[in-house]
């Protein structure tokens, strides 16, 4: 019997723990830990795995202390905070258009005051997420239509924009993951997935081109149906040796926001090689997905995932043929949505 220990935050006043039994297919609600308002995402320090990004002890048993540190992100609307190898943390306000990366202390639960705030330079600016890509920070701006590159300027938390990566006007970048050289992109407002090449100097004059663009709408919606791209996770093939897991693949979420499909939400699966391209859509009776998570290791074997609207609660997913398919294996609906998923070792 293999059992995963799994962190859920969402927009409530609590992060809830699953414990999913991957030889039974079973997934339980063991308890609710009280936070402030909306712990909509959640993350692990990357180097004292007790500690959660919202700096709380992680216990034996899953639940969470009280706070242990806490901090202003410095604006309106926070949308997305990820620590980053330096021990800072980077927090995107998507209301107001702005954002800090927050140094810690040596106590990495204990954050640092002062760090400047970043503010994007454009008329409307909606940051949306941070991604640590070598030395700099990329920085998807969902109403500027562009990915901000930040780089250090020498002390912590102290980072400064040289240069842009420059999206489709209208699509909305929204998330992203970065493969070798490569950037791939969901786009909130067109539902498309997009392939570039990183320009290799953040000043590089004129936009890099498109390798790829994908449209991740299902077929077959009702009428009135609204889509809005979510989520996007890249599971590498796996060195284990012997592993079903050989090829890399792409799992990115839709989100339906108008009236909604019978089958539910729908993840769109993606072959990364030999060249980016579709294999199948998977239904999976969620209410506009916005939350999942690959369960991480070697395998990268299941997918969680939850929406934000409905009852339909939260989903575990295996992954099969070699991860070119998801199969639903356990589904609990104890709480009716969350919104982000941290996987404990």
């Amino acid at each position: 019997m293999v059992n995963f220990t799994i962190l859920a935050g969402g927009y409530s006043t609590f992060i809830a723990t699953y414990l999913f039994n991957s030889d039974a297919n079973t997934l339980s609600l063991l308890s609710q830990s009280p936070t402030g308002q909306n712990p909509s995402w959640i993350d692990l320090h990357p180097t004292n795995k007790k500690g959660a990004l919202q700096s709380f002890f992680v216990k034996q048993d899953g639940s969470l202390t009280a706070a242990i540190g806490q901090t202003s992100s410095g604006g309106n609307g926070p949308a997305f905070a990820v620590p980053l190898s330096t021990g800072e943390v980077a927090v995107m306000n998507f209301g107001s258009g702005n954002g800090l990366i927050i140094p810690t202390e040596e106590d990495p639960l204990q954050f640092t005051e002062g760090a400047p705030l970043i503010s994007f330079n454009a008329p409307v600016s909606h940051p949306h997420m941070a991604l640590e890509v070598g030395s700099e920070v990329f920085v998807p701006d969902l109403g500027a239509d562009t990915i901000w590159r930040l780089a250090p300027t020498g002390r912590p938390g102290a980072f400064k924009i040289q240069g842009q990566i420059d999206q489709p006007a209208g699509s909305g970048p929204r998330h992203i993951v970065v493969r070798d050289s490569q950037l791939y992109t969901v786009h909130e407002l067109s539902s498309t997935l997009t392939q570039q090449a990183i320009p290799p100097t953040p000043a590089s004059p004129g936009p890099a081109p498109l390798v790829a663009n994908f449209s991740v709408i299902p077929p077959g919606l009702p009428a009135g149906a609204s889509m809005a791209a979510g989520e996007i996770l890249l599971a590498e093939a796996s060195p284990a040796q012997g592993s079903n897991f050989t090829q890399p693949f792409l799992y990115v979420s839709n989100r339906n926001v108008g009236v909604q499909d019978p089958r539910g939400d729908a993840i769109a699966i993606y072959a990364v090689e030999p060249q980016l391209a579709f294999v199948k859509h998977v239904f999976t009776g969620l209410d506009q997905i916005r939350g999942m998570e690959l369960s991480g290791g070697d395998e990268n074997a299941f997918l969680v995932g939850s929406g934000v609207a409905g009852s339909a609660g939260v989903v575990v997913l295996k992954r099969t043929q070699g991860g070119a398919d998801l199969e639903i294996v356990a589904t609990n609906t104890d709480i009716p949505t969350r919104s982000s998923f941290v996987w404990l070792d």
